[in-house]
């Protein structure tokens, strides 16, 4: 027995360090585990809510030996509140977890280092979900994950609706740290992400301008882009040497961008853009880039975020701005059904080094409803074509190096089209692509929660003129609608809207709502309005308020839409406006249709952003068959900055009717709009509409409307000398009596 015994503590010597399961229950527990993990040690969080926890896992495993951080089940460790995590070490797994319900309290929810010192190396975060973890205010910048080192890996992961703005997922590469980083971000579902009405939306980023010209070699591959549409740059890659490859992009604005940076490879990736405007492919800046074997398909983008564009850059470029295109390799991809292939893109005085010593060969072109795509917005004698094909236009932009043809498509068996004719089969796209599915990306164990429900998708809820609104509106649900009977309904104090709600006037109806002591309604985090059939008197109103005031921290994206509704104020004097937004907030969009306004301030007050970097607060504001009258301006409408990385504004009036309305020299003021529609509309005895050109490439058309008795519309450039680049047609002016 002794001889036992001894031989046991001979082995326990030798093997110190058996691989061990700690579970732990709290944060102090964890602490202890986390001191004492040696290689082949697993840290397991036991199920349920860890709220307000900032995760410490450092240490060194071993190849076949990592210290493994995870959950006791898969999916039912929640971290909420003001949690995130840092890694810091080598070795490191970290498995099963899910962020949600809250913001990290820092930069980052997940850091691959400890500290500036302690970076991670040849680490994993695997099966780990950051579900709608944004803060508040939208321009409060952070980044869901955020990596440093070398030879680390970000897999099989689910990341969905971030709303505020910072990357998704970046590598970080900074003076001093290490720049060959060899990171790989593969098999991951990036899920929906709104617009953010700014810069710095982009779902992946590979480096920053200042570390540029070096190589990263990092690999992006077999992930999944759903509906990831920040801003202009899905995939912004500001390094040399890496390689994106066989992702899948389904309806997506924007593009993978070769922003900085030389030698990088785009191959074999799968663009799906089923139409939605702005939808893009690969844009290609800087030297010896190869974009080859991809297939684009459905892309209604243009100008920067054409299904292919290729930039002329800055002569003498400092390092932030647009190098040259030089020895670029376009070749091999299939461009169907998309409506542009931008060449010289963005040339203006400032971008006037064209493409050079670059080739676009044996690429199958077919454009969107038998149009060429082909557009050069400047010198593109710099690339040469051979060996494309693309389907027969009747004058054709490129005529060398791109043969005119009948091309006949039909579906694969991978989904995606070729052309019948067998001697086309070396043209476009390879045939053995394999779009990446759904179950092979992301934890397969997560499902999102069900978004919250639409408009008028739950109850309907019938109030008679003796029920309280704040109190009907405290005990619905998202989706419900409150239907108002005949009569008057008075609010003393703005209702607090933190669900998207309607308020509709019953069939036959004619509620009104009087205000007697503030505005209507005040829009919260979650919240979303439909006002509908409702007369709105404010007649009363003695101090400036807002009919529905944005609340600061309203997140997610909101919505509001007025429908049948009318509105009397008190007259400009005491100025009622109609919506007012709070800086930081975002709304997807603002409709009005078949409304009246009259005697109140700003209809729709969006001038609130005032920093000079592109933010702007409504993605698309639309107003259809109204009325505006006495109303101070229809609408405010502000984009500050040249920054051109986002999709909008968007704005629509048609049908409408504006009289003895404006101030401050305009009835409609829109200020660096990207598209702007302004047709078939009366304005009578009123000031102007003025639209102010700041950034991009605005497209601005003015048709069909009747100013009598008010000065023509007035387009501004703030920077751009060229012609005009607003379309005025149809319109009729007349003079004054």
């Amino acid at each position: 027995m002794r001889a036992v015994l001894t031989m046991a503590m001979l082995v326990s010597v030798a093997h110190p360090a058996l691989a061990r399961d700690m579970l732990v229950t709290d944060q102090a527990q964890y602490r202890a585990a986390a001191k004492k993990a040696q290689p082949g040690d697993s840290i397991i969080l036991a199920n349920g809510e860890w709220r307000d926890f900032q995760i410490v896992f450092s240490g060194t495993g071993t190849t076949d030996k990592p210290i493994i951080l995870t959950a006791q089940t898969k999916g039912k460790v929640a971290l909420t509140g003001q949690s995130n995590l840092r890694l810091g070490g080598r070795h490191l797994v970290v498995s099963g977890l899910v962020f949600t319900r809250g913001s990290s309290p820092t930069d980052q929810v997940i850091s691959f280092r400890r500290d500036s010192k302690t970076l991670a190396q040849d680490s994993r975060v695997t099966e780990v979900v950051i579900d709608g973890y944004s803060k508040p205010d939208r321009r409060a910048e952070d980044i869901w994950v955020a990596l440093y080192g070398t030879g680390n890996r970000v897999d099989h992961s689910h990341f969905e609706g971030k709303t505020n703005t910072g990357v998704t997922v970046a590598v970080i590469r900074r003076a001093g740290d290490p720049l060959d980083n060899r990171h790989r971000i593969d098999h991951n579902y990036f899920g929906p992400r709104p617009p953010l009405g700014s810069n710095g939306g982009e779902t992946i980023r590979i480096g920053t301008s200042e570390e540029s010209l070096s190589d990263s070699h990092t690999i992006v591959e077999r992930n999944i882009f759903d509906r990831t549409s920040g801003e202009v740059e899905i995939v912004s890659v500001k390094s040399g040497g890496n390689i994106v490859r066989e992702n899948l992009v389904l309806s997506s604005q924007g593009a993978f961008v070769l922003r900085h940076g030389n030698g990088n490879l785009v191959e074999r990736n799968i663009f799906l853009g089923n139409h939605v405007p702005d939808s893009g492919g690969v844009r290609v800046i800087n030297r010896d880039q190869i974009i080859r074997g991809n297939y684009f398909e459905g892309l209604a983008g243009k100008d920067f975020k054409s299904a292919i564009s290729v930039m002329n850059g800055v002569p003498n470029s400092v390092i932030n701005r647009y190098h040259q295109v030089k020895g670029a390799r376009i070749e091999g991809n299939s461009i169907i059904d998309s409506a542009r292939i931008t060449l010289a893109a963005g040339a203006d005085a400032e971008r006037s080094a064209p493409p050079i010593d670059s080739r676009f060969d044996h690429n199958l072109v077919a454009g969107t409803k038998g149009a060429d795509p082909f557009l050069a917005e400047g010198e593109i004698g710099g690339i040469a074509f051979a060996g494309n094909v693309e389907a027969k236009v009747a004058n054709p932009l490129i005529a060398k190096g791109v043969e005119q043809r009948e091309v006949k498509l039909e579906r694969a068996a991978n989904g995606l089209l070729y052309p019948i004719d067998p001697a086309l089969a070396a043209i476009g796209a390879p045939r053995d692509l394999v779009p990446v599915k759904r179950e092979e990306v992301g934890a397969s164990w997560y499902h999102s929660p069900a978004p919250e429900a639409a408009f008028g998708a739950g109850r309907t809820i019938s109030l008679g003129t003796n029920a309280s609104l704040a109190d009907a509106i405290g005990g619905a649900h998202a989706g419900d609608t409150l239907a108002l009977a005949a009569g008057t309904y008075d609010v003393a104090a703005p209702l607090i809207v933190r669900h998207r709600l309607t308020i509709a006037g019953k069939k036959g109806a004619a509620p009104v709502v009087r205000l007697t002591g503030g505005g209507l309604a005040r829009i919260e985090s979650g919240g979303g309005l439909r006002l509908e059939n409702v007369e709105i008197d404010a007649n009363a109103l003695r101090a400036d308020a807002s009919l529905i005031a944005v609340a600061a921290g309203t997140a997610p994206n909101y919505r509001i839409a007025l429908a049948g509704i009318s509105v009397r104020g008190p007259g400009k004097a005491a100025r009622l406006d109609g919506i007012t937004v709070a800086p930081g907030t975002f709304a997807d969009a603002i409709e009005i249709e078949g409304s009246r306004f009259s005697d109140m301030g700003i209809v729709v007050a969006g001038a609130g952003e005032q920093e000079a970097k592109g933010w702007y607060p409504v993605e698309q504001l639309t107003i259809a068959g109204s009325h505006f009258d006495g109303v101070a301006m229809v609408a405010d409408l502000l984009r500050k900055g040249t920054d051109e990385s986002t999709f909008g504004p968007w704005f629509a009036m048609s049908g409408s009717n504006v009289a003895d309305s404006g101030t401050d020299g305009a009835s409609l003021r829109l200020s660096g709009a990207q598209h702007a529609a302004i047709s078939g509309n009366g304005f009578t005895r009123s000031a102007p509409v003025v639209v102010i050109h700041s950034v991009g490439t605005p497209d601005t058309r003015i048709t069909g409307n009747r100013f009598a008795a008010t000065p023509a519309p007035r387009v501004e450039e703030l920077a751009y000398k060229g012609p005009p680049r607003a379309v005025l047609s149809g319109n009729i002016v007349e003079a004054r009596p």
